[in-house]
Parts: structure tokens; sequence; C-alpha cells
């Protein structure tokens, strides 16, 4: 375990697993970004006030993998505590509160956590060596157990495995991080990080070659064998995407400035990473055995 001045175990919020004991409801939040935003824009959108969750693929995938873990451990429904916090998939470590498990999470690199606020953090594992580094700057105990828990989704989801074993039905696709979406909405083979969940994940598993500036787009490609070639994105910071490749056995960034130069260079080198030691470190003690 990981921490600060203390190794305590944690604390929680959005994807709720719960049940009733006794009287208590006890619930673990799977801290993910997923805010509501308009629907409509302008005049119409004051004029129909209505919002929706963006549903960001990547952003989606820890609620459901922390739930495919828990389901594989055989642990039951709901934390054995009350209000516990589980940060795994996606740069959100700037969300984290005391006493929060982080399992998998990094640090944005736009949005610093609010350092003075946090006194103890149960660190398992972290995406990569950056936002190690950056925890130990602040005064935190951190394994050195590195990796994006969508690494998992092979092993956790064994149909997109079989999927990407198959012939494939797509030669290219392009998955644009959110904020890049729009300069390619339009362009052949583009597919939204905002469509269903799964249709994201087939389309990656089906294709021989994924291409983009969406991080999980790139790391769901890599873990299934599919070549994959990370595009700059326009807005984002390449902190997350360094911290990713750095924590699996790529130090040079395989950054390509347009999807065309993309397309041209074809997948990078894959990933070298053991996926033991991410597994063995999820926190199935939040969660009481359904023995």
């Amino acid at each position: 375990m990981g921490g600060r001045r203390a190794g305590l175990p944690f604390d929680g919020t959005p994807g709720l697993a719960h049940r009733r004991v006794g009287r208590a409801t006890v619930t673990v939040e799977v801290v993910h970004w997923n805010p509501p935003r308009p629907v409509f824009s302008g005049r119409m959108g004051r004029l129909i006030p209505v919002k929706r969750p963006i549903g960001n693929f990547g952003d989606l995938l820890g609620p459901m993998i922390v739930e495919r873990m828990r389901e594989r451990l055989g642990l039951a429904v709901a934390v054995g505590l009350p209000d516990r916090r589980l940060l795994s998939v996606g740069s959100i470590l700037h969300y984290a509160r005391n006493f929060d498990v982080v399992w998998g999470s990094g640090i944005n690199g736009k949005v610093e956590p609010q350092w003075g606020c946090i006194d103890t953090l149960d660190i398992r594992a972290v995406r990569g060596p950056r936002t190690r580094a950056r925890l130990i700057e602040n005064g935190f105990a951190v394994p050195e157990v590195y990796g994006d828990p969508a690494l998992l989704v092979p092993e956790l989801f064994p149909e997109l495995a079989d999927w990407a074993a198959e012939p494939k039905r797509y030669p290219l696709t392009i998955i644009p991080n959110l904020h890049d979406l729009a300069e390619l909405r339009g362009r052949p083979n583009v597919i939204s990080p905002r469509a269903p969940v799964w249709r994201v994940l087939e389309r990656i598993a089906r294709s021989e070659l994924v291409v983009g500036s969406s991080l999980h787009g790139i790391i769901v490609a890599e873990a299934l064998g599919v070549p994959a070639r990370l595009v700059a994105p326009a807005r984002e910071d390449l902190m997350k995407y360094r911290d990713y490749f750095e924590a699996t056995g790529r130090d040079v960034l395989p950054l390509a400035l347009t999807v065309d130069a993309a397309i041209t260079a074809g997948g990078a080198m894959g990933l070298i990473w053991n996926p033991a030691p991410l597994r063995d470190a999820f926190p199935a003690d939040l969660w009481p055995s359904a023995l």
C-alpha cells in the first residue's frame, strides 16, 4: 500500500456498487470523469436547458473494469465499509480526497491535485512513472506498480480478444481525443469517443490499424495487439501520454503530428509490460468475500 504519513485504507462516489447490510447501505464509488454537458447550444440551449453526460468511452472504462475484476475474484457486490472511493482508469488524481484508494490512475498534466488538501492516499498502483514521481515529490509513498487498468481488457473481456484474433473488418480506425473530434468529424474511418462503449471497443478490436489522439483508443488497441499510432493532440498535455508509454517500455513518445502522418508511419513498437503486478494490486480487500 502507498500513503502519506499513514497507510490507511480508504473512502467513496460515481459508478456505485452497493448492497444492504442490516439497516445500512454500504457503497463503493468508482470515481470517473463524466460530467453533464448541454445537449443544445446557443439560443436553443437557453430555451431547452437539457444536459446529458459526455460519455467519453475511455473515462467509462473504469467502472466496467472494476466491476469485472470484482466478479472475477468472487467478491460481494458492495464494499465492507460505507462511503468508499476508488480511483482507477483516467487522469483523475485531481479528484482525489483523503483516504481514497488509487489503482492505476494518473495525473492530468493540465490540472494539479490540491496537494494541500490531501494528507493520506492508499496507493496500490499508478498509471506510470511520471505520476509516481509527482506523488513522491508531494510526500506520498507510491509502489512501483504501473499500468492503466484498461490494459487488462483482453483478459477481463475475452470477447474482445476473440474479435481481435478474427479476420479484420476495418483497415483503419481513427479515434480522436474528445477535444479533437470536431476537426475530424465527417472524415472516413473516424469513430467518436462518445459513441457507445462497446461499439468503440469492438471497432478497435476488429481494426488493422488504430490512430488518433485518444489515449484509451491507443491503450485498448495495444492491449489487444492491434497496431496503433498516437497523433499529437491539439489541447491535451503530453504528460499523460508519456506516462503511459514509459510505463509500458517506451521512453520515446511515438508521436505523429497529423492523422495522415500516423497512417503512413503505421503502428508503433508494441508495449513491453507484465499485467500481473497491476492485476495483483487490485484492492480486493475493499469488498467482502461473496463466499
